[in-house]
């Protein structure tokens, strides 16, 4: 089993100078003295407390490398010879209508399941990052126009500097809010929505009411947690009087600015950052319930919940108090995860990995089923980037799950587009990209598909970031047609754990989908003794519990 090591990462920009590593500690075998680095022991010498996040702020995300006993690459995705589930009602399966591009990848959410999505992805929590805050054009046009749902993350009122509160410390005025709104709104094309998510600080702030006095929003978000980290939302600022004015906010921020020791250090340019935390959640059940309670009668029409990578205990609570709360959406996500700001060790070395929470959250929800009572929607995330990972993720939580969340999988198209964008102004496209094309229209294949969807003028107010995220969307959508339909599943309602196979036994120990010499088996003997019929009877006997459900 390789697990990754401490000590030395590039997500720290830290190396080890031996070959020789220690597998626990991460210290080169032979220390020497006089070494002239570059480990993170050696880097912390100097520098500290800024080695607990990767770097550069700002300009990257990064996500943790943990290899884990088992993940989603233990499962593979089975494929059938016969058969057709989800095609249109009264339609027969046969090669002319069975064909791939007519499996219909959209999904819908929420107890009226009235938000409906393209494809069945969907952006993380894009919040008060820089990251987020200097693409929000290219990521909120590039989800509307893909027809998916943004979720707007915590803190963004809370760090504007144009923000302005009343004498009760609420907002009254959030104008980068106001942009995010208005940016997703104005390409929206009727799938997916834009939600804004709420931690502890969002509340005391009064970014509720502020979101549905002033823009209407039907769906806000609570937050438990994420699957990089199990502490508050951090950013970091580089400016002595942003320090001050956050931590007058309320928020807590270290070193502290208001220490005559830090702002001298920060005058001799030794402290050149200061971070910005949101306080630790406390969760409580009649809490929880008169939260949502309260949101609802402000006039929300859906409430979602976002939890972490947590123990069995709190995804038990996420579960059963969503039911009884009436959440809408219930976001799992697992460790390590991947952010624009999370202490390296902590997305490294804490939380559930991906996999085994989900197969918990099936089994959860499956409980909750047998008891009678209906479980949420689930979305999982956690690591996802390419279509045989969400239509894993789906089979997994079938029927439960009905997207897949994902991180920097959707961000990264928004930057590389956006720097196409910036090499073509500059003539300096890579080859990379400049074997495809000089113009826009030669290297977006999927240029004109967005021109047609947005009409001749408005295309030319669409960020090339934004086109990025369409075209990757696209490549997802057409994939996922690919893989459904040698599954014979095409819809995504008819996609169920007989999907996949579990590679290892200790894989389908977790997850308890057969390891692939018992998938089928008995079938399998069936047929060899002659019974086809029996076969076939228990295959469709399967599929109508599932289809019940």
């Amino acid at each position: 089993m390789n697990l990754q090591q401490p000590n030395a990462n590039d997500a720290t920009r830290t190396t080890n100078r031996s070959r020789s590593v220690s597998p626990m500690s991460g210290i080169c075998t032979r220390c020497i003295d006089g070494c002239r680095g570059n480990c993170e022991i050696f880097k912390s010498t100097f520098r500290g407390r800024e080695l607990l996040y990767p770097g550069p702020f700002g300009t990257i995300t990064a996500g943790g490398d943990k290899n884990y006993p088992v993940d989603y690459s233990h499962l593979n995705i089975q494929g059938y010879a016969f058969g057709a589930k989800g095609l249109p009602e009264g339609q027969k399966g046969d090669p002319d209508t069975a064909r791939f591009p007519n499996v219909n990848t959209e999904t819908a959410y929420g107890w009226d399941k009235k938000v409906k999505m393209k494809v069945p992805i969907f952006t993380g929590a894009l919040g008060s990052t820089e990251i987020a805050r200097r693409n929000w054009e290219h990521f909120s046009i590039g989800a509307a126009i893909s027809g998916v749902t943004i979720v707007c993350g915590e803190n963004v009122c809370g760090i504007d500097p144009e923000l302005e509160l009343n004498s009760n410390n609420k907002v009254v005025k959030a104008p980068d809010m106001d942009r995010r709104l208005e940016l997703y709104r104005r390409y929206h094309q009727g799938y997916g929505e834009i939600l804004v998510q709420m931690n502890v600080e969002d509340t005391r702030l009064g970014v509720a009411e502020y979101l549905i006095d002033k823009h209407g929003l039907e769906t806000i978000e609570l937050k438990w947690g994420q699957g990089a980290k199990c502490i508050g939302g951090e950013i970091k600022v580089n400016s002595m009087e942003r320090a001050l004015e956050l931590q007058k906010r309320g928020y807590i921020v270290t070193p502290d600015p208001s220490d005559p020791v830090v702002q001298a250090a920060f005058k001799d340019t030794a402290i050149k950052e200061f971070e910005r935390h949101s306080r630790l959640g406390f969760i409580d059940e009649v809490d929880f319930y008169a939260e949502v309670g309260r949101l609802r009668k402000l006039g929300f029409k859906r409430i979602t919940l976002k939890t972490g990578a947590y123990g069995l205990r709190e995804l038990a609570m996420a579960i059963k108090w969503s039911s009884r709360a009436g959440i809408d959406l219930l976001t799992i996500d697992g460790a390590p995860g991947g952010t624009g700001m999370s202490p390296w060790r902590m997305m490294e070395e804490w939380g559930m990995p991906s996999l085994y929470l989900h197969a918990a959250a099936y089994e959860f929800a499956q409980i909750l089923e047998d008891q009678g009572e209906r479980a949420p929607d689930l979305a999982f995330a956690g690591g996802f980037s390419s279509e045989d990972g969400i239509f894993k993720a789906l089979a997994l939580g079938a029927p439960f799950t009905k997207a897949v969340c994902m991180g920097r999988a959707l961000m990264i198209p928004g930057m590389v587009g956006k720097n196409i964008a910036l090499w073509m102004k500059e003539n300096d496209l890579p080859k990379s990209v400049s074997e495809y094309g000089s113009t826009v229209e030669e290297i977006f294949v999927n240029y004109e598909e967005v021109k047609q969807l947005v009409g001749n003028e408005e295309i030319k107010n669409i960020p090339l970031g934004a086109i990025g995220i369409y075209s990757y969307s696209q490549k997802i959508r057409v994939g996922l047609q690919q893989l459904m339909a040698g599954a014979r599943c095409f819809n995504v309602p008819s996609i169920t754990r007989n999907e996949i196979m579990s590679l290892t036994e200790e894989c389908a120990r977790v997850t308890g989908i057969p390891y692939l010499m018992e998938a089928y088996r008995d079938e399998a003997i069936e047929i060899l003794k002659g019974n086809g019929a029996v076969a076939n009877r228990k295959r469709k006997s399967k599929e109508k519990a599932f289809a019940a459900k």
